[in-house]
């Protein structure tokens, strides 16, 4: 558990060097190449004793504004030559696909602000881990909620990000809309936004009718994006078996945990565009095209062609 304190942290520029076990031989053309190395959050000290590795995946730091809170990176290097390893802090954010990003070296106004490394740069020996202290200060006017970061590892050409998940304490507000549902072809689009000030991992039901009944229902099911605060993803559903000839309604229902949830609607009139007849020059008049399947007619339209 990372501890936290109401004063400043001290800069501590020693890294400490923890010898591992080597690797198999069958690594050993990877390793030599220097791109082998990994940046995670360091182990517990529990863990360190039993030999675990820890199996965080991320760092997550809890605190009210105006504190500071500490962690380690662990940067490993299985290799048979020493490795320089760059370090910075980053924010994190989704971009318009959902996927995740990082800002740039300039761009960080949050957790990739606040955030300080005991060194921005660590050589590590070979088949060594480096462990190098961090601290995240809460400034005392940070809003309440979830503040997505990253610390960047960088070296050889190869780029690592390690998430940091800042939790400001005090009261959150799970808001989620769905916005923009239009269908092209076979496909539906949408715009999910995050309207409160913690990450939601938004769920999805789909459904559709047309003029004569219900063409598609979906139940809901997680999406495979996390939507951080003040973030907009635009998002796709398939749909394949889309009719050639209807108008139809789409409607989507979003919801995530703390209450979340919205609905909103699309329509569509669907009409193929394979041509119906012929008419020979000059004609005009009042005509009428159906659309048939077999002997039974599906649809009719009234078209009207004007004199030449």
């Amino acid at each position: 558990m990372p501890s936290s304190t109401g004063h400043a942290v001290r800069a501590v520029l020693a890294v400490l060097l923890c010898a591992f076990a080597a690797t198999p031989a069958a690594a050993t053309a990877r390793a030599d190449s220097g791109t082998d190395w990994t940046a995670r959050p360091a182990a517990s000290g529990a863990a360190t004793r039993t030999g675990d590795d820890g199996g965080r995946p991320y760092f997550y730091l809890e605190g009210p504004p105006g504190t500071v809170l500490q962690d380690r990176l662990a940067v490993t290097n299985p290799g048979r030559a020493p490795v320089t390893v760059r370090l910075r802090g980053a924010d994190a954010y989704d971009a318009e696909d959902g996927e995740s990003a990082v800002r740039g070296s300039k761009g960080s106004t949050g957790t990739g602000a606040w955030l300080r490394l005991a060194a921005d740069r660590v050589t590590v020996p070979a088949r060594t881990r480096a462990e190098v202290p961090l601290s995240v200060t809460v400034p005392t006017s940070a809003p309440p909620g979830d503040h997505p970061g990253a610390i960047v590892a960088e070296s050889a050409g190869r780029s690592v990000g390690v998430r940091v998940h800042l939790r400001v304490s005090g009261p959150t507000l799970a808001a989620l809309t769905v916005e923009d549902v239009t269908v092209s072809g076979r496909t539906i689009h949408y715009t999910l936004v995050n309207r409160g000030n913690a990450a939601l991992a938004p769920r999805l039901a789909v459904s559709a009718d047309g003029v004569f009944g219900t063409l598609l229902r979906r139940e809901a099911r997680t999406l495979p994006v996390e939507l951080l605060p003040g973030q907009r993803a635009k998002l796709t559903e398939p749909w394949r078996d889309v009719p050639a000839l209807d108008s139809v309604t789409v409607r989507l229902r979003v919801s995530a945990a703390g209450g979340a949830h919205s609905e909103a609607t699309g329509s569509a009139v669907l009409v193929p565009w394979a041509p119906v007849t012929e008419l020979t020059a000059g004609a005009h008049g009042d005509y009428r095209i159906s659309l048939r399947s077999g002997t039974k007619v599906l649809a009719e339209q009234p078209w009207g062609v004007g004199r030449p």
